[in-house]
């Protein structure tokens, strides 16, 4: 039986993309994904992020152009203004990042757009927020995971702060806007409201990821700091090497794993049953029993421990690097990503026939 595409169930919406670089582009592009018709506004020679890159080719345009047509405008010419003003009023949703400043110089602010297309849904991403004190900061993602204290938390406990390896912060914003785009959109669609603003911020989504550390935090204590891949609720929970050099993540932290985990590697008598069998317990003595599972894994190849902790339903899985880990995602589910005839790689858009059960 052919189950049913979620891929056109926006279709028909029209999303008008003046955004630029990375994460506000990234929340058009998702729209796209799922069947919205979306128009992507350039400057004369394109969006810069099309040349951002070695011998000037932009590989991260194939993320964030997919999915959408696009129409030149010359913003410096009257003419320009007057055709990106008309597109706003044709818009269902309109998705910006530019400054304030500047939107108001193309009469695009979304007070602006609202007065000329009541229904519009007009999606803003700034680092710290259209309104407020930090409104006109200049701000990316980068910045968003330092203000809101995901940089300080992560590293090693002896090292400096460290920023991730990809732009998480620029991608969460993503997330966050596609969400409060598809409120709107059913506020106005289905329940007869008119359009709004959505004001997205990139750091505010960064808290959320830091919502456990924050919710088991006591004012009273001090700042929570970086505890590599360790973190302070949980135990075991890091990244382990196999006696062939192959690594592992481990996150088998409640009662129930623990007392699997204690019996396959050999652990489970009366006095360690007494110091992990609870989480309390095994909180107090948490370096112990991860130097146990780390030996444990240790001492024998990465693919037969990863074997054993699958059979003990303990949760585990192997680090993969982006060749590995993006060439597909799970056997027997859709190709995440293809390569391009010239190295670049894209995210698939899938289409109905991807998406069949048997």
């Amino acid at each position: 039986m052919r189950a049913s595409s979620p891929v056109d169930a926006l279709g028909g919406l029209r999303v008008l993309d003046l955004s630029t670089y990375f994460a506000a582009p990234q929340l058009s592009a998702m729209l796209g994904d799922f069947g919205a018709d979306v128009v992507k506004v350039e400057p004369p020679g394109g969006d810069p992020i099309r040349h951002m890159g070695r011998e000037g080719r932009g590989r991260m345009w194939a993320l964030v152009g997919r999915n959408k047509r696009s129409v030149v405008l010359d913003f410096s010419a009257a003419s320009g203004l007057e055709r990106l003003r008309a597109l706003t009023r044709a818009a269902d949703v309109i998705v910006a990042n530019q400054p304030h400043a500047l939107l108001d110089q193309w009469g695009c602010a979304p007070e602006a757009i609202m007065a000329r297309n009541p229904s519009a849904v007009v999606a803003t991403i700034t680092c710290y927020g259209w309104s407020g004190p930090y409104a006109e900061r200049p701000g990316a993602g980068s910045m968003a995971e330092a203000f809101a204290g995901l940089t300080h938390l992560t590293g090693d406990p002896a090292g400096p702060p460290t920023l991730p390896s990809a732009p998480l912060g620029d991608t969460m914003a993503a997330v966050s806007g596609l969400v409060g785009v598809l409120l709107a959109c059913y506020h106005r669609d289905a329940l007869g409201g008119s359009g709004q603003h959505v004001d997205v911020t990139m750091y505010e989504p960064v808290l959320t990821i830091l919502g456990s550390v924050i919710g088991s935090w006591s004012p009273d204590q001090p700042a929570p700091g970086r505890t590599g891949s360790r973190v302070e609720g949980g135990v075991p929970r890091n990244v382990y090497c196999a006696g062939d050099g192959k690594w592992l993540v481990l996150s088998g932290t409640t009662d129930a794993q623990v007392a699997r985990l204690l019996r396959l590697i050999d652990e489970d008598s009366p006095e360690t049953r007494a110091r992990f069998g609870r989480s309390e317990d095994r909180l107090r003595h948490a370096d112990e029993l991860d130097g146990l599972t780390a030996a444990w894994i240790a001492g024998r190849p990465g693919d037969d421990a990863l074997s054993a902790f699958l059979a003990a339903r303990i949760p585990v899985a192997p680090v993969r690097t982006i060749r590995t880990g993006g060439e597909c995602s799970c056997p027997g589910r859709h190709p995440i990503c293809r390569p391009h005839r010239d190295g670049c790689a894209s995210l698939v858009r899938l289409s109905a026939k991807d998406t069949t059960t048997s």
